[in-house]
């Protein structure tokens, strides 16, 4: 798969919206590659873990975020059920179900409805391992200061938002991955 070749179709230009999605992307790449090699164990498929960790904030154009240079009209939680069908319609539906189920630390068809969170009313959480190393390699890393990891309490602690089921999701994920860099 030609990852590259789908960043540079929806993002053509050398904006700061490119750089910031990059850069973002590449440390979760970087952190979930070094998960895969600390637990050989969970046999990792590390070429989709690339792909994926790079395409996973795929559909951030399309929201309304201008913190992070984001123009777009959708509210910025819809990211990934945006980049899900972009990558769909790409012909990717596995990378696809990373950009789905990676907000937060995955959200609940409850969680979805009781928050009244303008999503599909569906279960969004990762299911394969490598949705779950995204998902958790994801939270170590904002798009507005995406050269600061955060340690594992404040990546905790920004789950809160998202309600208890998913900081009990991300504390499972700590104990069985760690925390590398």
């Amino acid at each position: 798969m030609d990852y590259q070749g789908i960043i540079d179709k929806f993002y053509p230009e050398n904006t700061q919206l490119r750089q910031i999605l990059m850069i973002h992307s590449q440390l979760v790449a970087k952190k979930a590659l070094a998960i895969a090699h600390a637990h050989p164990e969970l046999c990792l498929d590390t070429a989709f873990l690339q792909e994926a960790a790079m395409l996973h904030d795929i559909g951030i154009f399309l929201t309304d975020a201008p913190g992070i240079q984001c123009f777009g009209t959708e509210p910025y939680i819809c990211h990934g059920i945006l980049g899900s069908r972009l990558l769909q319609e790409e012909g990717f539906p596995r990378h696809a179900l990373v950009c789905e189920r990676h907000t937060g630390a995955g959200l609940s068809l409850q969680q979805i409805q009781s928050q009244n969170l303008p999503l599909p009313h569906r279960e969004m959480l990762p299911v394969s391992m490598e949705e779950q190393v995204i998902c958790y390699a994801d939270k170590f890393f904002s798009k507005t200061h995406p050269e600061r990891e955060k340690s594992g309490e404040k990546a905790l602690k920004s789950l809160e938002k998202f309600g208890p089921e998913g900081v009990e999701r991300f504390k499972a994920w700590m104990e069985t991955f760690g925390c590398y860099s």
